[in-house]
């Protein structure tokens, strides 16, 4: 299996993003539409269907004033609505009665080389649904069943609101919530890092990072000093209850070439003076069902995505 290689650069880039999701009545036990607000990652405001309100995180709460973040609210509270008409016009065009998901990401990213991405997009069902093309002021339909949300969007001027706020507003919050916001993001904590194999049979070697941030790491693995480019399976970061994240990376060979070779996990992160390298010969043996804390570390990162799921945090990424 061959995998695209990330090649990661740490530079001083900064992101704002909004994540909306809408879930139809199958979900039970879950907020109907809930909002997320994301700085580099990390979130910084939370709103809920289920109570109405705006929760700012307290580590950014006061860099705007009491009547921000109650404008914010009462929009949200807007945003519902408009949402849940958008969901209709979509779902109804599925003629089932499985449980649907709506999800809508916009928001803009600056680094220091002065290079800006704006966005706003939705995913249904956790796949591209329609987009906005900000150079022609116009909205692509990637499923069929967008092309209703086309016509009237591009009809009506509905686009000329998101384009001035991702032109101009986006970059001007980013620029505030991280000036105010900078001690908390600029904080670095290094990976904990482990290696293990479920039993000795098993053709799958993990290498586990937990515990880092911010959010970009990279993991990759080495053969005889030789970077691996195949027979790898490096999944998404999740996060963790602390607002840290974690990250794995399996490597899926035979025991046999596990022993003609020497073969490494390498980890790099803005934290770490040099990289992480875990010698696979040095791995744990998860013997008769055993356990380990890495391996604790993964099921609670699931978890914690899946509570992310309602959150719109994680579940459909462009």
């Amino acid at each position: 299996k061959l995998i695209k290689i990330v090649f990661i650069v740490f530079t001083d880039t900064h992101s704002l993003e909004y994540q909306y999701t809408t879930l139809t009545h199958q979900y039970t036990g879950f907020p109907e539409f809930t909002a997320v607000g994301l700085l580099d990652g990390k979130q910084f405001m939370f709103y809920s269907s289920s109570n109405k309100m705006l929760i700012p995180e307290n580590w950014i709460k006061n860099s705007m004033s009491e009547d921000y973040w109650k404008n914010e609210e009462q929009d949200m509270q807007g945003q519902h609505d408009d949402f849940n008409n958008i969901f209709t016009k979509i779902k109804n065009q599925f003629n089932d009665s499985r449980g649907h998901t709506l999800q809508r990401m916009y928001g803009c990213k600056n680094d220091d080389g002065g290079i800006t991405r704006r966005y706003d997009q939705y995913g249904f069902d956790g796949e591209d649904l329609i987009s906005l093309d900000l150079k022609t002021g116009t909205w692509t339909a990637v499923k069929p069943q967008a092309e209703i949300l086309k016509h009237n969007w591009d009809s009506t001027g509905h686009t000329t609101g998101r384009k001035n706020f991702l032109e101009h507003e986006c970059i001007d919050l980013l620029n505030t919530f991280v000036n105010y916001g900078r001690e908390t993001l600029k904080r670095k904590d290094p990976p904990e890092a482990s290696l293990f194999q479920n039993h000795s049979r098993s053709p799958e070697v993990v290498c586990h990072a937990t515990g880092f941030f911010p959010k970009a790491l990279n993991i990759s693995w080495q053969k005889d000093g030789e970077d691996v480019l195949e027979y790898v399976d490096l999944r998404e970061t999740l996060p963790n209850q602390d607002g840290s994240f974690q990250k794995r990376s399996i490597l899926k060979v035979s025991a046999e070439e596990l022993q003609k070779h020497t073969y490494t996990c390498v980890i790099e992160h803005s934290s770490l003076e040099k990289d992480l390298v875990l010698p696979v010969s040095e791995r744990r043996i998860l013997r008769d069902g055993g356990s380990g804390g890495g391996q604790m570390g993964i099921i609670i990162g699931v978890v914690v995505a899946l509570v992310a799921v309602v959150a719109g945090i994680v579940v459909w990424k462009k």
